[in-house]
């Protein structure tokens, strides 16, 4: 039986099927680490040279497998530096445990100005995950432990937070019992009655459509059998793509998804926060089902005509069942699907031709089950458009966070914990430099990550904005980038360079055989702007 916090909090991460810790030590956190080197075999240390990155690791770990990740630093700046992956954390509904040191407990909110302490620390993580705690002694510790963990696997999932004061870690644990797993909340009863009203509507509806988020992640053989069902199209942007495979022929991305928008008449999102009636316009013709575990999401932006909360492991299948023997012909809608799919498969080719170029050779070499992982950068933009995902986790992004210089070290959290797929991440030379350093965490652990560095020596984008929308002034946008391919080599990493997407092929071929973390860079110039397929206006209730 654990005897100390710090053994107390090893055990309960070991007992609930956490596996690695990426971390950063230090002195508020020692008695910890000394309590964990006994258990190194169990719950292994893999130490980051940034917390940012450490912090993102677990972040890319937690998305490419589901299951829960949790990473340990130092309060103060250290545990600020993860602020960033802690908000993308909580943008891609991740399940990642924030564990960060404190100052003495009785000197928490003296302005003492103690090393490394904060006006509120705990108030920060609050606001950056969905929950957060101060473990204050061993009386709570099990309790605050167990609460945290139920609360990251219970309903939506998210990032929580502890924080554990450098007096605390070695105080004596009473009343834990030997059973450490947490017990998350059962998720709520689905109710029937919804179900069948949700029935109705999609067996009337004469052009129905599906909007999919991260949170139909785990239904992904349901979905596509309810769209099968309904002939409607599969509508992910980001975070929902692969829970139908890009080959299906309903199947869809967003800007074929906003051609249909004016058209539909019923749409069901599945757990997804269903922005697109805000941001693509609804009007009184258009029905609405909404599945989601979150109740806060129904009705968010518009109340639905059927809401249906619960998991959407269980609503869906429901749904499916209650449909059974109901089809309907919608021969022209699938025809018209069709078409909107062919017309911007075309327009990508012939207006992004560049970006798509590379994302083929990607798409090309990289393995089915293999994990891509976006970046803030012109070819990233794109991706979300048409870079073909086949399975749920596979195409990693930042979601609504757009965290630049989140890819590579996510990259290398996706390539850890997956070491039996390759895993390609794709950067820009301004978003890759902000976690280049975790090169030497890569070589150090072997992690096989390839990350591909499109370099055009500036922030290409906002470089792009300025000229075209500020007559021609740029500013603070060109950068001066290093040799990346020497750059890796110099950490010990495999550095290769590819100026056309044939030689990306070959290198990457080259780097999937290798094994171990490789760079290569990708020299480049200007992209043809993607934003007319991203910015898309409203096109109802107008």
């Amino acid at each position: 039986m654990p005897e100390t916090v710090a053994e107390l909090v090893v055990e309960t991460l070991i007992r609930n099927g956490i596996e690695n810790l990426y971390c950063l030590p230090g002195v508020q956190n020692d008695d910890f680490f000394d309590a964990l080197y006994d258990k190194q075999n169990r719950l292994t240390p893999i130490t980051g040279r940034h917390e940012q990155g450490a912090a993102y690791m677990a972040l890319g770990a937690a998305l490419a497998t589901g299951r829960p990740q949790a990473f340990a630093v130092v309060p103060g700046p250290g545990f600020l530096n993860t602020g960033a992956a802690l908000a993308t954390a909580y943008a891609t509904n991740a399940p990642v445990l924030a564990l960060a040191g404190q100052i003495p407990l009785r000197a928490i909110g003296k302005g003492f100005g103690l090393l490394h302490e904060l006006p509120d620390q705990l108030g920060v993580m609050a606001g950056l995950t969905k929950q957060a705690a101060r473990i204050t002694g061993g009386d709570n510790a099990h309790a605050v432990l167990q609460s945290a963990l139920a609360a990251m696997l219970s309903g939506r999932r998210r990032p929580v937070g502890i924080e554990v004061p450098v007096n605390v870690w070695k105080s004596p644990v009473a009343g834990a019992p030997a059973d450490l797993v947490a017990a998350p909340e059962a998720p709520p009863e689905i109710d029937a009655e919804a179900v069948e009203r949700a029935a109705g509507l999609l067996e009337r509806a004469e052009r129905p459509l599906i909007v999919v988020g991260s949170g139909a992640a785990d239904c992904s053989e349901a979905v596509t059998q309810l769209a099968e069902m309904l002939s409607a199209p599969v509508i992910a942007y980001r975070t929902g793509r692969g829970v139908v495979s890009s080959e299906h022929a309903l199947s869809a991305g967003a800007p074929v998804g906003h051609a249909l928008w004016p058209a539909c008449d019923v749409v069901l999102g599945i757990g997804t926060r269903l922005n697109q009636q805000m941001l693509w316009g609804a009007d009184d013709a258009m029905k609405i089902v909404h599945i989601d575990i979150d109740s806060e999401e129904l009705g968010r932006v518009r109340a639905p005509d059927v809401a249906i909360h619960g998991d959407t492991r269980d609503a869906v299948p429901l749904l499916v069942a209650a449909l059974e023997g109901r089809e309907t012909n919608r021969s022209d809608w699938r025809e018209r699907i069709a078409a909107e799919k062919a017309h911007f498969a075309k327009a990508y080719r012939d207006r992004l031709g560049p970006q798509m170029a590379w994302l083929d050779a990607i798409r090309a070499e990289l393995p089915r089950d293999g994990i891509f992982v976006d970046e803030l950068t012109q070819v990233g933009y794109v991706a979300r458009l048409a870079f073909p995902s086949y399975r749920p986790r596979t195409h990693l992004t930042s979601a609504y966070q757009g965290t630049l210089g989140w890819g590579i070290p996510s990259g290398l959290g996706a390539a850890h914990a997956r070491p039996d797929v390759p895993a390609v991440a794709i950067a820009g030379d301004g978003g890759a430099l902000f976690g280049i350093a975790e090169l030497a965490t890569a070589v150090h652990y072997g992690i096989p990550l390839t990350a591909i560095v499109f370099n055009d020596n500036a922030y290409g984008n906002v470089r792009r904005f300025q000229i075209e929308n500020y007559n021609n002034r740029p500013i603070a946008s060109d950068l001066t980038s290093p040799d990346f391919v020497r750059l890796a080599e110099s950490f010990g990493a495999r550095g290769l360079r590819a100026e056309t997407p044939e030689e990306l092929r070959q290198r990457l071929r080259e780097s999937f055989r290798g094994g171990g973390p490789t760079v290569v860079e990708v020299p480049v110039g200007d992209f043809p702007s993607p934003w007319d397929f991203l910015m898309l206006p409203k096109v109802r209730g107008v």
